[in-house]
């Protein structure tokens, strides 16, 4: 991709991570990798909905500025995950509600409970909590990157990458979406996770149809311990790695009005 095209696709993204409320104020980043290794990333302290092309930093793979725009002060997430995984051209944080209230009650999305989700993106692991814009954010992490889309951070929010910023944008979507149907699930009594031979079969398609590839094998879910499916580099995180419950297995109690006002939020989001 060009940088005069990549400019523009972020700003896109930003827009749309600004209208569906993924982002406020000063919220996020998204960068891409462009084709000579450089990294285009959105600036400091500034609205993704109000940005223009020029506003834009440039930085190496080390992060070293080669524009006069100062990059997000969470830079290091995105040339961690570009080191990680050279397959990644794009990278998207932000701070879905959904799924930022499961990384701030401390819940990884990571149960089989939706075959498109464990079709297109498998599960969402929680990493530790590291103070943003620090090693400790970055440290905690790395042990997921290569074989996971999209990660959780306790206290923080969500982060997706992808082989362009339009793959990224959707896993993000995805796990926000995923966290918004399984907060309902709960309130309606509970979700019914599918059972281990579905599993299976899914995972078959995914990989023959090119969604996921087997690094997906590895990824740090529970439900995989249960099937036949194996890690070949044998360096799956276990599940009890992130220090997270499961898609929210704890018992909830709502009074009648608190209820009624979730709902009432839930509705009102989609108008």
């Amino acid at each position: 991709m060009d940088e005069k095209t990549a400019r523009q696709e972020i700003l896109k993204v930003c827009q749309l991570l600004y209208d569906r409320s993924y982002v406020v104020s000063s919220d996020g980043n998204v960068s891409i990798r462009l084709d000579d290794g450089r990294i285009l990333a959105t600036p400091t302290m500034t609205c993704k909905g109000r940005m223009a092309e020029e506003m834009l930093a440039i930085t190496d793979l080390d992060g070293k500025p080669l524009n006069d725009r100062r990059a997000s002060s969470e830079l290091a997430m995105h040339l961690l995950i570009y080191r990680e995984r050279p397959d990644v051209k794009a990278v998207c944080h932000a701070h879905p509600p959904h799924g930022s209230a499961f990384a701030v009650a401390g819940l990884a999305i990571d149960q089989p409970v939706l075959s498109e989700v464990i079709l297109t993106l498998g599960c969402v692991p929680l990493a530790e909590y590291g103070t943003p814009s620090t090693p400790e954010l970055t440290d905690a992490m790395k042990p997921f990157v290569k074989n996971h889309n999209a990660l959780l951070m306790a206290n923080h929010g969500a982060v997706a990458y992808g082989g362009d910023v339009w793959q990224a944008f959707d896993r993000l979507e995805t796990l926000e979406h995923t966290a918004k149907i399984v907060i309902l699930s709960r309130m309606l009594g509970g979700s019914k996770s599918l059972p281990a031979d579905a599993i299976e079969k899914l995972i078959e398609i995914r990989e023959k149809a090119g969604y996921l590839d087997e690094r997906a094998r590895c990824q740090a879910c529970g439900y995989l311990e249960d099937t036949h499916v194996t890690c070949s580099t044998r360096d799956r995180p276990t599940a009890q790695a992130t220090r997270s419950q499961s898609n929210g297995s704890g018992k909830f109690t709502f009074s009648r009005e608190e209820l009624v006002e979730l709902l009432s939020q839930v509705v009102s989001q989609r108008h």
